[in-house]
């Protein structure tokens, strides 16, 4: 009997392989990070070849920590940064550019152009997306149009698209020797391609578009047997049985498997994901209408999503671009030396504002400056401009769900920040909950390919699994909170349209 499951987490920064037993914990950890790559300026993009490279790697390591073989293990599940387009030749295997990642603002003038007959909500109630630089859709048009010869290799069938699980996906099950071209509902939810009814390619969005049919990944279920790992892994022969995109597998790592369940993701950026059940609820306060999961044969999941584009690499801006800091967790020491943010106001529109606003136009802006500001006040800035983005967030998913959270369950890297969980607690008014297991990404693949595989038997099975490990309860009175909100609000609209024609 295989006792464990492995779960390959392809995120933002790094490629990650994590074990996990049956209960649920985590017994060893894989991990490499890859080259950012910013060619210029709102330009984002990552190699490839180095990411499939680092997977095969951080499967090595995850296997000799936890001293298993393939042997030892039941399935694979896959989940990833959900609207990174990857294009690559099926004969050669050779990525055509690098990946585009999904938060690069190249693609603004497609999005102009596509938008110019019927808006930016063109397709929205297809797709639950609107027109924008986010999403995987508009980066293969720029790949198509920019990249030599692809239009013409495209149109002859011998070009792939895939996010970053189909890229992952093909070269695990063989690549150019039979590899599988797949993804799942909720990767497929995430290019503007795909309509929520029918879970399929819409055809006619793909010929506005001019992507050829043929480079898309057959869309497949996020539980069910994909195929098996090639010969030469480490993981030979075992099944490859979840995909779930990033923030979908977070919220099933949470156990947020039913109508009106929630969890929010704190990492690269922010994702807040609020389940609906089998209903499609379309959002008229900004939000996302996406996929929650599909359980093999069972009926879809839709869930409402806020997206924030930069909350975590806000901190990684701090230590890399301007060197306040020389690790991400010395931000908390340095926004512990103030007591508050000295009227500053840090607002991270680096490509540009997504939920509530998603204004394409804006750029980042820290406002409120006096002499008295110093670092330790620009840190906490830095910490709190990620719980008031969250707070409006939330906001927009009560008005939509008509049903307002009484608690937040939340996950990602910066949750271990004691500092931001507690200000999170107080501009929310709520209860903020972190799990005994953090990492519920990674978990989350690890139980859809579990599910898959008769390793867990049932979603109840998986509830029994989490646990909580803190609380933080709201500590702030109702008018501290409403006048900093007034004065955050104030500050997100000195970003808006700050990108003119001859304006990066």
């Amino acid at each position: 009997m295989a006792d464990y499951i492995v779960a390959i987490d392809q995120g933002t920064t790094s490629t990650r392989a994590i074990v996990f037993d049956h209960s649920g914990s985590i017994v060893s950890v894989g991990q490499k990070e890859h080259e950012q790559i910013f060619p210029k300026a709102g330009w984002v993009e990552h190699d490839p070849k180095e990411i499939w490279d680092n997977t095969r790697e951080v499967i090595g390591q995850a296997l000799s920590r936890a001293d298993i073989t393939r042997h030892d293990v039941a399935a694979v599940g896959i989940t990833n940064q959900r609207e990174t387009a990857v294009v690559w030749d099926k004969n050669t295997g050779e990525p055509v550019y690098n990946a585009i990642v999904w938060q690069d603002t190249r693609t603004q003038a497609i999005v102009e152009r596509f938008a110019q007959d019927g808006g930016l909500e063109r397709f929205k109630e297809k797709v639950g997306l609107p027109l924008s630089t986010y999403f995987s859709g508009t980066k293969i048009v720029w790949i198509l149009e920019n990249v030599d010869g692809a239009r013409e290799r495209a149109e002859a069938g011998d070009l792939l698209f895939g996010t970053t699980d189909t890229w992952v996906l093909w070269n695990l099950t063989g690549g150019t020797e039979g590899g599988v071209h797949a993804t799942d509902v909720t990767n497929a939810s995430r290019t503007l391609f795909m309509d929520l009814e029918t879970l399929q390619w819409d055809d006619d969005i793909l010929s506005v578009f001019g992507v050829p049919r043929s480079m898309l990944p057959e869309i497949k279920s996020s539980s069910e047997v994909y195929g098996t790992v090639e010969s030469s892994s480490l993981l030979r022969e075992v099944p490859i049985a979840g995909i779930l995109g990033d923030q979908q597998a977070a919220t099933f790592g949470q156990a947020a498997f039913d109508p009106g369940e929630a969890k929010n993701t704190y990492g690269t950026g922010n994702f807040l994901i609020f389940n609906t059940g089998e209903e499609i609820v379309r959002s008229e306060n900004g939000l996302l209408t996406t996929l929650g999961y599909k359980l093999g044969d069972q009926p879809p999941h839709y869930a409402l999503e806020g997206s924030i584009a930069v909350t975590g690499s806000l901190v990684q801006w701090l230590r890399d671009n301007l060197g306040l800091i020389g690790s991400a967790p010395e931000i908390e020491q340095l926004a512990a030396t103030v007591e508050d943010n000295g009227g500053a106001y840090f607002v991270p529109a680096f490509s540009g504002l997504f939920a509530p606003y998603w204004r394409a136009e804006a750029r980042g802006a820290l406002v409120g400056l006096t002499r008295y500001v110093n670092k330790g006040h620009i840190a906490r800035a830095v910490l709190e401009a990620t719980a008031f983005q969250t707070r409006e967030v939330l906001d927009a998913v009560n008005a939509d769900s008509g049903v307002p959270l009484s608690e937040l369950k939340v996950d990602g890297g910066m949750i271990a920040n004691n500092t931001l969980m507690q200000f999170q607690a107080d501009i929310l008014g709520v209860p903020v909950v972190r799990p005994v297991v953090a990492e519920t990404t990674a978990l989350g693949a690890a139980y859809a390919a579990g599910l898959a595989t008769g390793f867990w038997s049932n979603l109840d099975e998986l509830r029994a699994n989490w646990q909580e490990d803190r609380r933080w309860e709201p500590q702030m009175d109702d008018t501290e909170r409403e006048r900093q909100l007034r004065l955050w609000k104030k500050a997100v609209t000195k970003t808006f349209d700050w990108v003119d024609e001859d304006v990066q």
